[in-house]
């Protein structure tokens, strides 16, 4: 008798164990087949975007209506940004795709460039058309590329799940039919490097890279980096400390400093080597007690920065997030502001101390400036605003537009209904460049639920 209990028990505890298990195996397939679905979608989607985007650059060619050209360029560019997406979306992330990614990139940019700007009054050069014929050519070997892995794909029913597991596990090495085609096509983006587009992303890019390249000042060792990060905190008792040089395929040189106090309280910073300047520094202790105002933080934050010989800097924008200040400090040159140079900082609400501050922006865009006087006045500026928003105040500012390019512009701050506005409207030509809404106060949900 108990021994039929003992046996019938033990059945149902392995035909349980064997459902469970049978359950465990079917949903693990279902996500493996969704993110194989998923996988297949985005390589199809992107062999198909490359397709379009072939025959969308050939159809700008044979274009001769200025007219018609601004809107194929902008289907130029749609295109480029959704293959863009497509490549997001595989499982690429240990295998080098930066060279493709890059001339989509470009495509992109060129054809973003010449789509906004008036083709009527400034048409395409024949320099520009060059341009287009070269990218419609190398764009027809990256499709021919793709095309040939997608049929080999559907052929063999090969899967992209064996990809990440193969690129995961460092298997590369092994015959796999979507690696191999893939690094063909990076082989082949790789000759594309000539090709100069003129985009000024990337012209902008390397002239980041050079101005960082000149500041001024001696060149630092490590202990002098270590004594700066040590200045800059109020860190006591500190038991661990590291200084490591950043690597050789950096574009410019600097130290990254890490502390350790007893209390386990962590400050990291990284300082150029050419003049020892703070480009990030962050302290991540608590701060729980708000014992000073936001505008007493301020003026903390203003003295910080003239203590490190950082002058002309002018406070636009404040926000208080529990007991932490931020700020944003824009140079401000003859009365307009610059605001490519920005510092953002982090101001402790208990003591006042800056446990977080950003000057990559200020490092790498800081240059003499020649600033042009307006073309329009501040009047006929004024009537390009929606009339429907009520200007409070209004002043001169360099900002960066939509095609990466340093514009002088009138700044107009304005509300409509609830919300405020700042507005930019081209000192030169009159274009509305760009319009930001500013963070309305946030609403507190405690009472809610």
């Amino acid at each position: 008798m108990i021994r039929g209990i003992l046996i019938t028990i033990l059945t149902i505890g392995v035909l349980g164990t064997a459902y469970w298990g049978f359950q465990e195996h079917q949903e693990k397939n279902a996500i493996l087949i969704n993110a194989e679905n998923n996988y297949q979608r985005a390589f199809h989607d992107l062999t198909y975007q490359m397709d379009l985007l072939n025959d969308k650059i050939g159809t700008t060619l044979a274009m001769n209506s200025q007219k018609s050209l601004s809107p194929a360029l902008a289907d130029v560019w749609r295109i480029t940004s959704e293959a863009h997406s497509e490549v997001g979306q595989l499982p690429l992330t240990l295998l080098p795709f930066n060279k493709t990614e890059e001339f989509l990139a470009k495509i992109g940019d060129f054809s973003y460039r010449t789509a906004v700007r008036n083709l009527e009054q400034n048409p395409l050069s024949d320099d520009e058309y060059k341009i287009l014929e070269q990218l419609y050519e190398q764009s027809a070997d990256i499709q021919k590329e793709l095309r040939e892995v997608q049929y080999l794909v559907i052929k063999n029913n090969l899967r992209w799940m064996d990809v990440e597991l193969a690129l995961a596990t460092n298997n590369e090495s092994e015959d796999n039919t979507i690696i191999d085609g893939f690094k063909t096509v990076e082989k082949k983006v790789e000759g594309y490097d000539e090709t100069d587009v003129g985009g000024t992303t990337f012209l902008n890019a390397q002239k980041r890279i050079e101005n960082l390249e000149k500041l001024e000042g001696k060149e630092i060792n490590k202990e002098e980096a270590l004594n700066i990060t040590k200045k800059f905190t109020s860190l006591n008792n500190i038991k661990e400390q590291r200084v490591t040089e950043n690597g050789k395929g950096s574009n410019y040189g600097f130290y990254s400093v890490s502390l350790l106090s007893d209390d386990n309280v962590e400050v990291s910073m990284d300082v150029t080597k050419k003049g020892g300047y703070p480009i990030w520094y962050i302290n991540n202790r608590d701060v729980t007690n708000s014992n000073m105002s936001l505008n007493e933080a301020t003026e903390k934050a203003a003295e910080f920065l003239k203590e490190y010989d950082f002058e002309d800097l002018d406070l636009f924008e404040s926000a208080q997030y529990d007991s932490i200040g931020v700020f944003s400090f824009v140079t401000k040159i003859d009365n307009v502001r610059i605001y490519p140079d920005t510092i953002k900082m982090k101001v402790a609400l208990d003591n006042g101390e800056v446990i977080g501050f950003s000057a990559d922006d200020y490092l790498t865009n800081n240059k003499a400036r020649e600033l042009p006087a307006p073309v329009l006045t501040k009047e006929k500026a004024k009537e390009q605003i929606n009339p429907s928003v009520t200007i409070l105040q209004d002043g001169l500012a360099v900002i960066v537009n939509d095609l990466n390019e340093e514009v002088l512009c009138f700044e107009f701050m304005g509300t409509l209904n609830n919300d405020t506005y700042r507005i930019f409207i081209n000192s030169e030509t009159g274009v509305e460049e760009k319009v930001e809404k500013l963070q309305n106060a946030e609403p507190i949900y405690e009472d809610v639920v």
